[in-house]
């Protein structure tokens, strides 16, 4: 079966495509999910579909053992997959194909994607979306421009005893820290390589027992 799943809410796109054997539970769906979209399985989700919601047991939602051959679906249908439930970060999923399976070929199997997954507890698309504004700043580049003009000093010109001044010293090292903290609200960037590389040691399985 061949599913595309992609953020609601977010721009530029961040979605995947995948392949799973229609055995596959929702369960299990929600771990290959959180693997290949980047997510570290520490919040409750559910699954919205058919006016039913399936997810962890502490929002009292229906079983997610259940088959996606026992859900039925057909090709072109679209549900709904929420994750961290206070500030929801929601998927859109679609049944692209039903795909027999390929004899010798391992599954799940990401096969296309794109987009940085957010990091988790950022403050949802919302709290994203400002992080990303703010990394392209004037602010950042203020910061850019603070360290490259101590450095230079310190490299270019041969002057290191400038980082003695206890000011100077403080100014470089708050701008790295605004500098890494911007970088880490980036996301880790996605590649298809680095993904099937944890489905093939199994990392859906753990994830999908998480939360």
């Amino acid at each position: 079966m061949q599913i595309k799943v992609w953020l609601i809410g977010i721009s530029p796109m961040v979605w995947r495509r995948f392949l799973v054997p229609n055995t596959c539970t929702l369960r299990e769906l929600h771990g290959v999910i959180q693997v290949v979209m980047g997510w570290e399985g520490i919040h409750l989700y559910q699954f919205c579909l058919r006016s039913r919601r399936y997810g962890s047991c502490e929002i009292s939602a229906s079983s997610p053992d259940v088959t996606l051959a026992g859900l039925r679906l057909r090709k072109g249908a679209r549900f709904v997959y929420e994750y961290d439930l206070n500030i929801p970060w929601r998927h859109e999923i679609r049944i692209e194909d039903h795909l027999p399976g390929e004899p010798g070929k391992a599954y799940p199997r990401c096969t296309g994607g794109d987009g940085t997954c957010p990091p988790e507890d950022c403050g949802g698309p919302g709290g994203y979306l400002a992080g990303q504004d703010e990394a392209s700043s004037l602010d950042a580049l203020e910061d850019l421009h603070t360290m490259a003009d101590i450095l230079r000093t310190v490299v270019i010109e041969r002057r290191p005893e400038v980082l003695d001044d206890q000011d100077t010293r403080w100014q470089l090292e708050d701008a790295v820290d605004r500098s890494r903290a911007r970088e880490r609200a980036r996301g880790q960037p996605f590649t298809r390589r680095s993904v099937n590389a944890r489905l093939r040691k199994g990392e859906h399985l753990n994830l999908m027992h998480q939360q």
